[in-house]
């Protein structure tokens, strides 16, 4: 009853309540990014939801597009603006996926949506994380998010699709703000983004 009835309700309700308490910060920061990024706020990116099904994620963006002399795009750590990095230490990067949540791509708590180009990379374990749909925040977040091996993060996201309860997700919004108010594992050690996935698992 909880996964299928009460979650989406919930869902549905909690994220328009918290976009029009949030509009003055999403606001002020659309203006500092739309100037940090020329003319760029927001990222949008396809990204894998319930069953696989593709839909466009919508996030602050951290970093801006400059390039090299080749034509390429500079490392991410040199892309990553001072008001990107203020908005992804505190996670505010996240906030216009409530946008998300509200259409019903996501839920408030489950899975991290990742990139499609790892679809074709997962073994049937890691598939079951596509069960449900993904979420601003999860379990995998509140144990570790970038700072854990990718193995475990499959094996948090697989056991929180078989363990999905009300009393799980309270728990996990709880973590969420003590791991946000502490800024614990925005990044992977020593880099500005996490490290890709390639495929290669233990289980």
């Amino acid at each position: 009853m909880y996964r299928n009835l009460l979650k989406p309700f919930f869902d549905f309700f909690f994220s328009l309540i918290g976009l029009v308490l949030l509009l003055p910060i999403l606001l002020f920061f659309t203006v500092l990014l739309f100037w940090a990024n020329e003319g760029k706020p927001f990222f949008f990116q396809s990204r894998p939801g319930k069953n696989g099904k593709i839909f466009s994620i919508v996030k602050f963006k951290t970093m801006n597009d400059k390039k090299d002399s080749a034509g390429k795009l500079l490392p991410d750590a040199q892309r990553l603006t001072a008001v990107g990095s203020f908005v992804r230490k505190t996670s505010i990067d996240e906030l216009p996926q409530l946008i998300n949540v509200l259409k019903g791509d996501m839920s408030l708590i489950g899975p991290r949506p990742l990139l499609t180009h790892y679809l074709h990379l997962y073994n049937e374990f890691q598939n079951r994380r596509h069960e449900i749909k993904p979420g601003i925040t999860g379990w995998a977040q509140v144990n570790g998010r970038n700072a854990i091996s990718w193995d475990k993060k499959f094996e948090y996201d697989v056991w929180y699709v078989d363990h999905m309860s009300f009393l799980l997700d309270c728990k996990i919004l709880i973590k969420t703000f003590l791991k946000v108010f502490k800024r614990d594992g925005i990044n992977a050690a020593n880099a500005a983004t996490t490290e890709p996935f390639n495929g290669h698992s233990n289980k």
